[in-house]
C-alpha cells in the first residue's frame, strides 16, 4: 500500500520531514511505546494498555472533526500529531473560537541520535502543515500550564497567550498563532540569529 503523504519539508543538513495520516493497525506498537514514556506524561495516557490506546485513537478517527497523523524523518516515524475543528470541540466553550480555528496537539518520539533544534523543525514543519490548508487561519493550543517545553516552542512560533483554562484533566495555557504571526516569529528569529 502506498503511503499517502499529505506534506513534506526538505531541512538541509537532516532529510525531508513529512506527515501522513495513521494507520493505526501499523502504528499503534509505535505509538504505544512514546506515549507510555515518562517524558509523554502531559498525553496522559502513561498507564493505557496497548489495546486502549488503540480505541483511543479509533474513536478519534471516527470523529470527522477529529484526526491523528505521523510525521516522519527520512520515512521513519518520529511523530504523532492531532488536528482538531476547536468549533466541534469542548475547547469552543472556553473562548470565542472561530470558525476556521483548528487545534492541534504534538508528540515528539524521544531522540535515537541528537541532532540540533530537531523539534523546532519538526514543529516549524506542522505549523507550515497547518497554514498550507486553506481552512486554517489559526492554530489553537492547550497545552497543560506545566509542561514548560511546549511553551517555549508556542511562543518561539508567535502563539499568543490568551489564558488559563480548567479543562476536564488539567489547567491549560490557552494560545493562539495566526498565520501573520507566525511569519513574524520566523522573521524576528532570522533577524536575531536565535
Amino acid at each position: 500500500m502506498i503511503e499517502q503523504l499529505l506534506f513534506s519539508k526538505k531541512i538541509p543538513g537532516i532529510g525531508t520531514i513529512s506527515i501522513r495520516p495513521i494507520q493505526l493497525k501499523k502504528d499503534i506498537t509505535t505509538v504505544f511505546k512514546w506515549i507510555t514514556q515518562p517524558y509523554a506524561k502531559y498525553w496522559g495516557m502513561l498507564e493505557f494498555t496497548q489495546d486502549e490506546l488503540y480505541e483511543a485513537y479509533n474513536t478519534i478517527e471516527k470523529n470527522p472533526y477529529h484526526h491523528t497523523y505521523i510525521g516522519m524523518l527520512n520515512d521513519e516515524p518520529i511523530f504523532l500529531m492531532e488536528r482538531y475543528k476547536v468549533t466541534e470541540d469542548g475547547l469552543a466553550s472556553h473562548y470565542p473560537a472561530q470558525l476556521n480555528d483548528y487545534g492541534m496537539h504534538i508528540l515528539v518520539a524521544p531522540a535515537q541520535k541528537r541532532i540540533p533544534q530537531f523539534t523546532w523543525h519538526v514543529f516549524s514543519t506542522v505549523m507550515e502543515y497547518f497554514f498550507s490548508l486553506p481552512y486554517v487561519n489559526r492554530v489553537v493550543v492547550e497545552p497543560d500550564v506545566n509542561n514548560s517545553k511546549i511553551h517555549v516552542l508556542n511562543k518561539r512560533a508567535g502563539f499568543i497567550y490568551e489564558k488559563e483554562i480548567q479543562l476536564p484533566h488539567k489547567i491549560a495555557a490557552l494560545a493562539i498563532c495566526t498565520k501573520e504571526n507566525y511569519q513574524k516569529a520566523l522573521q524576528n528569529k532570522h533577524e536575531t540569529n536565535i
